[in-house]
């Protein structure tokens, strides 16, 4: 039972950033006002100018009333070369948007009261639109008729987004420390357990929670589990989303305090323990506790407040992130290989394989990520009044740092780079074994420690350079997997300690081999 949040949390970590939401600029005017609004689009599916200059002036109808699922009660004579604004819901966006073209419309604006996903089809569908399509706040909608009123001017246009952005380099220093001090902690903690045992007394540091994976058929189900889980989230997402929240919140919670007391300890902070009832109360304890739950609660309270609230999810991402590689271990190098290569699988697998034989093109991985409404819709979508209207909720299993080019944050909010706990938390895991295994052998200068970040640091860059060029997200364990294995493989190969560095040398085993050794003498 203890191992099943991790599960449960792993499960829904692994995730690549697959669709990027692109966002655009509605500009309105009525000849004497002008004001803009946030459009988001599908640049795989929509062309869209770059300035407003470039950009097509189309008049705009509202037909809101309407879902545009069919033609039926709309005439041509009344959209024909105009720009349409329907309502989300009841069908997709391809077979809105193929009405609205057979009836002559120029663009279609599709009014959304949910999320705000870049709308999507089955890549067969995208061939038969050829007239732009993009997404508007319901809420936005009712403001420009506020303003305008019903006669309206509207151009479509998306300005350049610079290539690169310094966030990018940001999320790369916190990928990086976070692998790095994860895995030194972890191999301290396996110093300080192995001091314990050698000097035949003493108190071990060793959390009573931690799991260690040693049996290439336990790696094999704990995988399974987690594809288990990833299908429950894809088709229960709207219940299970609430349950990874408390499930992150309390975790985050236990591991923010984890970090925090390990620090205190480093500084040799007293406890400030005292006597309540005949027990011993170690008031450190206490006031880090009511911190760190106070952190987690306020998190879970204001999670949608994007102007602010990332702060404190990075910092809770961080010791999450931080507390999972010191409380898991790989017993092995075999284990490392058995279960990144896995992992690798199950991401490629549920982010290209799914979209194969899923309804409408749909991979698993990326719905999961976005939300159950990223893609073509279908359902019954009513209309909400706008102050009902609720950001929509998202896993909270991403680093995020905002993106210092702001041309969109002002209109659509603030845009992020983001980057998965599993990006961090996959070859983190083979980070802090070979943490350990320097000190097994004793290595001078934390030499695998150091080569395996290095590898990680590389597979990153590589990551980012990709991302960058084809202007998509990327499965960065598609490159963080190869780089940490092999680079660590030819370490152990280079130093002549790879039949050590891939069969492991516990503390379990140690303590047994002593105790082995121990008793030979008694007889002896």
């Amino acid at each position: 039972m203890a191992k099943t949040p991790w599960i449960i949390i792993l499960s829904v970590i692994l995730r690549s950033s697959q669709v990027i939401c692109q966002e655009a600029i509605l500009h309105i005017s009525n000849g004497a006002t002008d004001k803009e609004y946030c459009l988001v689009y599908n640049s795989l599916w929509t062309n869209l100018s770059l300035s407003l200059s470039t950009a097509t002036a189309y008049p705009l109808v509202n037909l809101s009333s309407s879902l545009l699922c069919n033609s039926a009660g709309v005439s041509p004579d009344i959209v024909r070369g105009k720009a349409v604004v329907v309502m989300r819901g009841q069908c997709n966006f391809s077979q809105k948007a193929v009405v609205a073209q057979d009836l002559g419309a120029a663009a279609l604006i599709v009014a959304s009261t949910t999320s705000m996903s870049p709308p999507g089809a089955n890549v067969t569908e995208y061939e038969k639109v050829q007239i732009p399509l993009a997404l508007m706040r319901y809420t936005d909608f009712l403001d420009a008729q506020n303003v305008f009123g019903e006669e309206m001017q509207v151009r479509l246009y998306a300005p350049a987004v610079p290539v690169f952005d310094a966030s990018i380099v940001v999320m790369l220093l916190i990928g990086v420390v976070t692998v790095a001090l994860g895995g030194y902690w972890s191999g301290a903690c396996e110093r300080e357990r192995l001091s314990a045992s050698r000097g035949g007394g003493g108190e071990e540091k060793s959390d009573s929670g931690d799991l260690a994976l040693y049996s290439p058929l336990k790696v094999v189900i704990f995988v399974g589990l987690m594809c288990l889980m990833l299908v429950l989230m894809y088709f229960f997402y709207k219940y299970l989303v609430y349950v990874i929240i408390a499930i992150f919140c309390l975790a985050s919670a236990t591991a923010l305090f984890s970090c925090l007391d390990a620090l205190l300890d480093l500084a040799k902070c007293s406890p400030m323990s005292v006597t309540v009832l005949g027990r011993s109360v170690s008031v450190r304890s206490v006031l880090l506790s009511a911190v760190c739950v106070t952190v987690a609660v306020v998190w879970g309270v204001y999670r949608n407040e994007d102007r602010w609230i990332w702060i404190l999810q990075d910092l809770l991402g961080v010791a999450f992130c931080l507390n999972f590689l010191k409380t898991i271990s790989l017993s092995n190098f075999k284990i490392c290989v058995i279960l990144l290569s896995l992992l690798l699988l199950y991401d490629v697998f549920f982010v290209f394989i799914t979209p194969l034989f899923m309804p409408n093109g749909e991979s698993i991985m990326v719905q999961v990520a976005l939300g159950p409404d990223a893609a073509g819709e279908k359902g019954n979508t009513v209309e909400v009044p706008a102050e009902r209207l609720t950001p929509y909720e998202k896993l909270p299993v991403v680093m995020r740092v905002p993106r210092f080019s702001v041309w969109a944050q002002n209109l659509c909010g603030m845009q992020f780079s983001i980057l998965g706990y599993g990006d961090i938390i996959v070859p983190g895991l083979l980070v802090a074994y070979c943490s350990r295994f320097d000190v097994w052998v004793n290595s001078p200068k934390k030499i695998y420690l150091f080569c395996c970040c290095i590898a990680y640091l590389c597979g990153m860059v590589l990551t980012f350079a990709v991302m960058l060029v084809t202007k998509m997200g990327q499965p960065a364990l598609l490159y963080l997997v190869p780089f940490t294995l092999l680079g660590s493989a030819l370490l152990a190969w280079r130093r002549g300690e790879m039949r050590q560095f891939w069969n492991g040398t516990t503390y379990e085993m140690e303590h047994l081999t002593m105790a082995a050794e121990e008793e030979s003498a008694d007889y002896s």
